[in-house]
């Protein structure tokens, strides 16, 4: 009965529990695929090339807007350093490769093949293998360049649709990179299902620039349906009437939405607005979508007059749409993420605290959490090289030999 008892109170198996993933990534892209497998319960082995000058993952000492890249997307993950250009690095990675559900790269094409460790070359050793590559392109004409998220997104139309006319503007996060990650490790857990019927694996690929394409498909086809080019998103004709960022009281900047004809009446009432409610120009919302011109700077003026908490109060208390202006620092302290476990508490690489962002699902009412931090370069360099069959005194070699 006991026994029993335990096992009714063990939390249920992360999917992935029993899938090894062994990657070669670095920056946002690859690693987020890593991220998500590992999330999930994926074990993942993440690689890091280190000797002939390279320290592991560069990101480690990106600054500025680089700095959070690698605690964020290598948690829950294992280092294993190693110098891939001596026989004995390469060798050791081999033996790791042969244990792998799944392998992950993100370099530059020709890069995996230089070191003998494309698909073409792993397939042979493992054909159950599922091999995921991340590149700026899909083959064709463009696999020859150097793509960033920044130029996909010049390329692929998203600046000019988050910018004002003339002046392209991409968009403030790495959208590509973390999408194209995304979509590499939707197309490992495809491929893992495919394997349960064919007992073979795959190569899979993700790019930054068909990602970008996906994200603005939703103006192509409006291209398609209405025959009149997608306007850049500040210079767009709203569909709604009332659907824009209010500058209030003491220079506070709120985003407003009403975009129903009840809510218009609700929204008139709740303000006094009976002159405009009574207004024949704004009896539909395309009414009002048509009057923009001049209804919104009366609205502007009159909202003018309350502060933004005030106005928040309001709206939030007759559930119409609303938003603070927030600084993504300012999120560290949000009470809903707070309240709903978006973010848990985790350890940086050189030991100071810190809170990390959770994917954003949950299954069975839990987000998938944290169950490693973020790895020092190398931290299971031993116990992985232990478990491939490696003695003591070989692992002291190759741990000597990589410095």
């Amino acid at each position: 009965m006991k026994e029993l008892c335990m096992t009714t109170d063990a939390p249920p198996a992360l999917p992935y529990a029993h899938i090894r993933v062994v990657e070669f990534t670095h920056m946002v892209m690859g690693p987020t695929c890593g991220l998500v497998l590992g999330d999930l319960g994926a074990e993942v082995i993440k690689v890091e090339s280190i000797g002939h000058g390279r320290e592991g993952d560069a990101t480690r000492q990106l600054l500025g807007a680089g700095a959070g890249f690698f605690a964020l997307f290598n948690r829950n993950k294992k280092s294993l350093a190693l110098d891939l250009q001596t026989p004995e690095g390469k060798e050791a990675v081999l033996r790791l490769i042969a244990t792998a559900d799944i392998v992950s790269e993100n370099f530059k094409p020709g890069t995996m093949a230089k070191l003998g460790l494309d698909y073409a070359t792993l397939k042979k050793l493992n054909p159950r293998l599922i091999y995921v590559s991340h590149k700026g392109f899909l083959p064709g004409p463009y696999e020859h360049r150097t793509a960033l998220d920044e130029v996909v997104q010049m390329m692929g139309g998203l600046a000019y649709m988050t910018g004002r006319p003339g002046d392209p503007l991409r968009a403030g996060t790495s959208v590509n990179d973390i999408m194209g990650g995304m979509f590499g490790a939707i197309g490992a857990m495809a491929a893992l299902a495919q394997r349960e019927k064919t007992g073979l694996g795959q190569e899979v690929q993700s790019a930054l620039f068909e990602n970008n394409v996906f994200l603005v498909a939703q103006h192509m086809l409006q291209f398609a349906v209405t025959g009149q080019p997608a306007a850049p998103m500040p210079e767009r004709i709203s569909p709604w009437g009332i659907y824009d960022v209010f500058q209030v009281k003491d220079g506070e900047q709120i985003f407003l939405a009403v975009v129903s004809d009840s809510a218009w009446k609700l929204f008139c009432g709740l303000y006094g607005f009976a002159d405009l409610l009574a207004d024949a120009r704004l009896q539909s919302n395309n009414d009002r979508v048509r009057a923009r011109d001049w209804m919104m700077p009366a609205l502007r003026e009159r909202m003018a007059a309350f502060s933004a908490a005030e106005i928040a109060a309001v709206f939030e208390a007759h559930a119409l749409p609303f938003a603070p202006i927030t600084r993504p620092h300012d999120l560290l302290h949000d009470p809903h993420l707070l309240a709903t476990g978006g973010l848990a508490p985790m350890t940086l690489p050189d030991g100071r605290p810190a809170q990390t962002v959770l994917l954003p699902f949950t299954m069975d009412g839990q987000r998938p959490g944290l169950r490693l931090d973020p790895p020092r370069l190398g931290e299971h360099s031993a116990e992985l090289l232990r478990e491939l069959g490696y003695g003591d005194a070989e692992i002291q070699a190759l741990m000597l030999l990589n410095k």
